[in-house]
């Protein structure tokens, strides 16, 4: 069987979390102080501050600037859920815009065309490990006052024109999830430049609480959002092998690439100039008249794991309902939802693993 990812975890990790458990201390110590400076060090940041998973993130950067009912946030309308159920969850209005053919990620154009007197924030997300477009976004932001929040769940690493994803937008947001490059088992973290957001994000993810005086008082109707010390441990030893995954996921890349090239029926992802991709997903697309999933059963019925890219929003029950939108309203998303695969990919995987997968992707 090849997998589809295997989360490169081991003895190191054990003993950092045996080291937790001697100390007693299992919630928000430490180790998650340690893992959100070595994050913001990494980013480039002032502040990185550590949740209990990366939609957590992306709710906790909602909830800190106040997004709520009247507000509208353009999101891709082909991403995970998560990216838009935050900002219904802050009873915000989630605005589609589709994304480009290319790299995966959010068209500024369209994001232009659906912006109104009530948007207030935009969430490009970094698609796969590859930045969105960031330049005309930021632009369009700041045109119209509007804050950005990067979903980088999958982008730790990667880069656009030297600077890293997460120090562009106003907070950037990470997932530690165990499909990404680094894990924490579960986990997530907030980056940012701002001390006011970066004080409002540690209020809200601990109940809201805060010490005046030198007593505890609760100042927002926060939630129970922290990182256990023994995941901040997890991830600091993990954050020591970024590099390494990082170097791994795209010499994998090249490989995949090259056996891959000469498919005709098969986009490969794309490299803008400027930008680093770090491949945490390596996600092709058959072209329209091959049959996807029939490719993917073909694989499955030769032991190699794959999965879709990920969703078209447009086309989920709630958001069809809540949203009206047809099927054909973001023609770009539905034909990456119907289209796209996603190879195996992980540090430590062989190198006959890729050519296996090219094998059987070859006898299609």
């Amino acid at each position: 069987m090849i997998r589809l990812t295997i989360p490169d975890v081991g003895d190191d990790e054990l003993a950092a979390i045996r080291e937790v458990f001697r100390t007693g201390m299992l919630v928000q110590g430490e180790q998650v102080a340690a893992l959100e400076a070595g994050v913001a060090r990494r980013v480039g940041t002032a502040h990185a501050v550590a949740c209990s998973s990366g939609t957590a993130a992306l709710h906790l950067a909602c909830l800190a600037l106040g997004i709520g009912p009247g507000d509208e946030v353009i999101v891709p309308a082909f991403t995970y859920p998560a990216t838009a159920n935050v900002v219904a969850a802050c009873g915000a209005r989630p605005v589609l815009a589709d994304v480009r053919p290319d790299t995966f990620a959010i068209d500024p154009a369209d994001v232009a065309a659906k912006l109104t007197a009530h948007t207030k924030a935009l969430v490009p997300v970094h698609p796969f490990g590859l930045a969105a477009d960031m330049d005309p976004l930021a632009k369009l932001a700041e045109a119209h006052g509007l804050t950005v929040i990067e979903d980088a769940a999958c982008a730790l690493g990667a880069s656009y024109h030297g600077t890293a994803c997460g120090a562009m937008g106003h907070m950037g947001c990470f997932s530690f999830h165990p499909r990404k490059a680094i894990t924490t088992a579960e986990g997530g973290m907030v980056t940012t430049d701002d001390a006011e957001l970066a004080d409002r994000l540690r209020v809200l993810r601990n109940h809201g609480m805060t010490r005046r005086e030198g007593r505890v008082d609760f100042v927002a109707p926060g939630l129970n959002y922290r990182m256990s010390d023994v995941h901040g441990a997890i991830g600091v030893v993990q954050l020591g092998k970024l590099d390494a995954a990082i170097e791994a996921r795209r010499r994998l890349a090249t490989a995949y690439t090259a056996a891959l090239a000469d498919l005709p029926w098969l986009t490969l992802p794309a490299e803008p100039e400027g930008r680093c991709h770090i491949y945490q997903s390596y996600v092709v697309a058959v072209a329209e008249d091959v049959c996807r999933d029939a490719v993917m059963a073909h694989l499955h019925d030769h032991d190699v794991q794959c999965t879709i890219g990920t969703y078209a929003l447009h086309l989920l029950d709630y958001y069809a309902r809540t949203g009206g939108y047809r099927p054909d309203d973001f023609p770009v998303a539905r034909a990456l939802f119907e289209r796209t695969i996603t190879l195996p990919i992980y540090r430590g995987m062989p190198d006959d693993a890729v050519a296996r997968v090219a094998e059987l992707l070859h006898d299609v």
